[in-house]
């Protein structure tokens, strides 16, 4: 399969998964995972389709798949610790729970605009393609690239931050992710993120008041709510709790 199909079959796919358009997103990120097993991201989404259907087990496999190819990656370690409680593996949710927490603690200005979102973006998708290979140096420069040419978007901000928090690199995703909070207070993704790594450093309760704030923005978070509660259970998740998106 070509690379412009596979490019074409994840943007189709994250389209209808971030309208939470789940059954048609899902033959979409199939095909592309299958064609392209390197990218965690993708069976991220998938274990967050299936567990919305009630397939456990495949959002489970899925899971686990994300955290092989990335094992810092924080939100596949969380879902698949819900997705272990609803299985009723319960020893086996908190150790990943317990071990995601503790993993956690050129010329610019000569191009219009339209040119250099365009650039950027065309470096993002770099970044994201790097990021999903676990090769975060070369994510970490691609979205420097990016915001060198557009400083304000505020995503590219999240993505980056993102990536070093994977990192293991906190500091630099706090920064981020607090930069893109002035640039719009309101951003959601921002405070989210920002949250979970505030909690993945132990300041649990300024980790809350972010995604209390978001609470305040979209009262129906499902994010905020699953991670409050969390944060708030010692145990970590509860069985049949549904999983953010992040």
């Amino acid at each position: 399969m070509s690379a412009d199909r596979v490019e074409q079959l994840i943007a189709l796919g994250r389209e209808h998964y971030n309208a939470s358009e789940y059954e048609q997103a899902e033959p979409f990120l199939a095909e592309a995972a299958s064609a392209r097993p390197g990218f965690p991201d993708l069976y991220n989404m998938l274990g967050v389709i299936y567990h919305a259907q009630g397939r456990f087990q495949d959002a489970e496999e899925a899971f686990e798949n994300a955290l092989r190819l990335n094992p810092r990656y924080t939100e596949a370690a969380l879902n698949l610790s819900v997705t272990y409680n609803d299985r009723g593996k319960y020893d086996r949710a908190r150790e990943v729970y317990t071990k995601a927490v503790s993993a956690s603690v050129g010329q610019p200005n000569a191009l219009d605009r339209f040119a250099r979102g365009k650039l950027a973006n065309m470096h993002a998708d770099l970044g994201r393609a790097y990021s999903g290979l676990a090769m975060f140096d070369e994510s970490v420069r691609e979205y420097v690239k990016a915001l060198d040419l557009c400083p304000e978007f505020a995503d590219l901000r999240v993505q980056l931050g993102n990536v070093y928090r994977d990192q293991g690199v906190y500091h630099a995703a706090v920064a981020e992710f607090e930069h893109a909070k002035r640039l719009r207070p309101d951003f959601i993704p921002a405070r989210i993120h920002l949250g979970v790594t505030l909690f993945s450093l132990g300041r649990k309760a300024d980790a809350i008041a972010e995604w209390e704030h978001v609470l305040k923005v979209d009262p129906e978070n499902k994010s905020a709510k699953l991670y409050i509660r969390m944060v708030n259970d010692e145990n970590g998740p509860r069985a049949g709790s549904a999983l953010p998106r992040g």
